[in-house]
């Protein structure tokens, strides 16, 4: 059963994966794609979450989910970082340490900073349809990360 809660999990016991998750990564693995994630993690920043229980949840997710990379901005929106998304610093990073071609990249992801974020990047932005983002404009809306697989791969 995936929880839910009215912020990103602080703790090991507030974590989950949603249910179907590594099958669409995998996909777009198979189609030729290398998979990060980017992440906003203010909650480091702002002393309620540690790197272990980030990083341990990473492991989690990623003895799950083909991942080529993890990418984290710690930082809250005040400390005018380059890596916070919207800002483009995480997808630059990406990009520089795995050789990714940026303009022939998808980002997936459910929130307005994941848009702005790829369009600063020159990444094609791909949102994921929840009832919090529905004001969002964007070109690519799917229902969920099994439908952005198709779309892309």
């Amino acid at each position: 059963m995936v929880k839910e809660y009215a912020h990103s999990p602080l703790t090991l016991e507030e974590f989950s994966l949603l249910p179907g998750v590594a099958e669409p990564v995998q996909r777009m693995r198979d189609a030729g794609f290398l998979t990060v994630l980017a992440t906003n993690q203010p909650a480091i920043a702002r002393g309620q979450m540690s790197w272990d229980t980030l990083n341990e949840m990473h492991r989690i997710l990623r003895s799950v989910v083909p991942l080529d990379s993890v990418e984290v901005c710690p930082h809250r929106d005040s400390d005018a970082c380059v890596c916070r998304k919207p800002k483009p610093g995480m997808l630059l990073s990406a990009a520089e340490k795995l050789g990714i071609d940026l303009g022939a990249s998808y980002f997936i992801g459910d929130t307005d900073r994941d848009v702005n974020a790829a369009l600063a990047a020159g990444v094609t932005p791909v949102l994921i349809d929840w009832p919090y983002n529905r004001g969002v404009r964007v070109q690519y809306r799917v229902k969920d990360l099994a439908e952005a697989a198709v779309l892309i791969a």
